[in-house]
């Protein structure tokens, strides 16, 4: 059966978003949306590509403490995940998955220096888009693996990379 993974970089009113067929890693669709326009726009999608909820699987990047003192965007993130989960387990058969980027760093960089967004992103155009141009994304005309990638895609294509290798390596 094909599966594919729907994974979210949350955030406090916009969120990364992209859909990943499991079995090669190939984005299907990623976008940054308003939070409230997330479970609509997973369904037109879904709907396009013919995908029932047993084939989808939900993967949230999840907050984690670092004994640091924080902000309430941060509880507001927090407050956009539980409700992405409530919203996505009425989609899906199977139960809302979670990564944390500390993980995302760990699968993704090869070393320390390059734990951050920067360093995620050049780990991603190295493994899937080797040598290629404009990070992958090419052109209109002759689209890349990474056509149409924005910042916060980037962040939610990693989360779902991050998962479909853990779940390869069981």
């Amino acid at each position: 059966m094909r599966r594919y993974i729907f994974a979210i970089d949350p955030g406090t009113t916009m969120s990364g978003v992209c859909l990943v067929r499991s079995e090669d890693k190939r984005p299907v669709w990623s976008d940054k949306l308003e939070n409230h326009k997330v479970g609509s726009e997973l369904l037109r999608q879904i709907s396009e590509e013919g995908i029932s909820g047993r084939e989808l699987e939900v993967v949230i990047e999840r907050m984690q403490g670092n004994n640091m003192p924080v902000s309430s965007d941060v509880f507001l993130t927090c407050e956009w995940i539980g409700r992405f989960d409530m919203v996505f387990r009425s989609l899906t058969d199977n139960p809302t998955r979670y990564v944390y980027r500390r993980d995302e760093y760990k699968a993704l960089c090869a070393n320390i220096y390059t734990h951050n967004d920067k360093g995620v992103r050049n780990a991603l155009v190295e493994r899937f888009a080797y040598g290629q141009a404009n990070f992958g994304k090419g052109t209109k005309a002759a689209p890349g693996w990474f056509y149409g990638f924005s910042a916060d895609a980037w962040s939610a294509y990693a989360i779902a990379v991050t998962f479909i290798d853990s779940q390869e390596a069981v």
